[in-house]
């Protein structure tokens, strides 16, 4: 009796050298990416001119109620968070005279007597530069 050979089927490639890269990709793209944590509450800023977007250190997030919120604190507490946080970040990087940029993104509802009472807390806290962020009309 004479019996055929079965075909041998061609050999597929690995696919352990992809997913290696695509480990490597990943892990290559978490260590540089620079995780921002999430608002505390959604804030539309108000419209102004200014093509330029602002950068800062540290963010603020106001309420149209007149709400603070920083990272995960809102209230009072945020401002003393805030504080800490700025406080903390003098100390590991050697601050200028200045100090960081704080960012404000308030509400185009919020009321500007109450914006303007919270910058003198804001100048209390040891932040000299504050920027307001806009969205283009």
């Amino acid at each position: 009796m004479q019996f055929e050979m079965p075909a041998q089927r061609p050999r597929s490639e690995s696919v352990v050298p992809m997913i290696n890269i695509v480990f490597l990709l990943l892990i290559f793209f978490l260590m540089t990416a620079q995780i921002a944590p999430p608002a505390p509450f959604e804030v539309t800023p108000p419209e102004a001119e200014n093509e330029t977007p602002a950068e800062g250190t540290f963010t603020l997030h106001i309420s149209p109620e007149g709400t603070l919120g920083y990272a995960d604190a809102e209230g009072d507490s945020a401002l003393k968070a805030l504080a800490a946080a700025c406080e903390s970040h003098c100390q590991e990087v050697a601050c200028d005279e200045t100090g960081p940029v704080l960012l404000l993104r308030v509400d185009g509802a919020a009321d500007g007597a109450a914006l303007a009472k919270l910058m003198g807390q804001i100048g209390e806290t040891g932040f000299q530069t504050v920027k307001l962020v806009t969205r283009a009309n």
